[in-house]
């Protein structure tokens, strides 16, 4: 059985708990099941849903080993939350979310975080090509402070009051993005280094990044001089756009998906969001049941 995209067809899809069962011990063990306790081990059939491993005599379900096994909550509540998480494009707060479960807040922000924590699989890709680089600053604005609130001097890049976010943008591909203590050329060129491929394209915003030249080719464009780019054609005829439009319009629909969906978030929290944020770029040109079923397969 493989899910359609929409309300609707989900519901008809898993009507009762035992069909999420059903949906869930498919996807994560295929025809035969496997203990969690010893994968060489016979497994035999109990009431239930349960399942029994011979070697270790431990009884275990669908859930043992996932993150659904620590909750009182049904296997169905989980499975229709991670469909609503994936079907909204910029995400769903925890009011939302325990409002459509009829679940306290509390419990739908857990839900969510938790859910979140198996999404970063998505950052942990390298780039190469042509790559853009960019930081951006998380917090609110000073104008909008009440006057005993506003931070002095805290315009540009300084984050005295904000959260750095760090990303590298394949051109025409994936994006990886990390919280990072401060915007230092020693913080910053360690990342570049682990996830951008060598000889690689990369383009910055005119920011110092010292010492790329030995390992990349680096263009910049400086946008206080209001320069935001230009068309380079090479001696070998290779035609070079140099620009950071790409990885600013990143920045633009994660900055939306903060301040539109959940206003605020915490500097502890942050990096989960950025995850989610990356999560859903990265599989930009999936239906919701492909986001939905690759999630689901990353908890199972």
């Amino acid at each position: 059985m493989k899910p359609k995209d929409g309300i609707l067809n989900f519901m008809l899809n898993f009507p009762d708990e035992e069909s999420c069962v059903k949906y869930l011990e498919k996807l994560r063990w295929g025809d035969t099941v496997v203990s969690p306790f010893d994968s060489s081990s016979k497994v035999y059939k109990c009431a239930n849903g349960k399942y029994k491993c011979r070697n270790t005599g431990k009884y275990f379900d669908v859930k043992t080993g996932t993150a659904f096994a620590s909750t009182k909550l049904s296997l169905r509540t989980w499975v229709f939350a991670i469909f609503l998480f994936m079907s909204h494009k910029r995400g769903i707060s925890s009011c939302q979310l325990a409002r459509d479960l009829g679940v306290t807040q509390k419990t739908a922000w857990n839900m969510l975080h938790k859910i979140r924590a198996f999404m970063e699989s998505q950052n942990k890709q390298q780039v190469s090509g042509d790559v853009e680089i960019d930081e951006t600053f998380v917090g609110g604005k000073n104008k909008n402070r009440h006057k005993d609130k506003k931070v002095e001097k805290c315009q540009g890049r300084s984050f005295k009051d904000k959260v750095p976010v760090f990303g590298m943008l394949q051109r025409n591909g994936h994006v990886s993005a990390m919280v990072v203590p401060n915007t230092k050329a020693s913080t910053l060129k360690p990342l570049i280094s682990q996830y951008i491929e060598k000889d690689s394209n990369v383009f910055t915003d005119g920011w110092e990044y010292s010492g790329l030249d030995k390992d990349y080719r680096q263009f910049s464009v400086d946008h206080g001089r209001s320069f935001y780019g230009e068309t380079i054609i090479t001696g070998y005829g290779e035609c070079i756009e140099v620009s950071t439009n790409g990885i600013e319009n990143v920045w633009s629909h994660f900055k939306r998906m903060i301040f539109g969906t959940y206003y605020k978030v915490s500097k502890k929290h942050l990096q989960r969001y950025v995850d989610e944020f990356v999560f859903r770029f990265n599989t930009r040109k999936y239906s919701d049941t492909e986001r939905f079923e690759l999630l689901l397969h990353n908890i199972a």
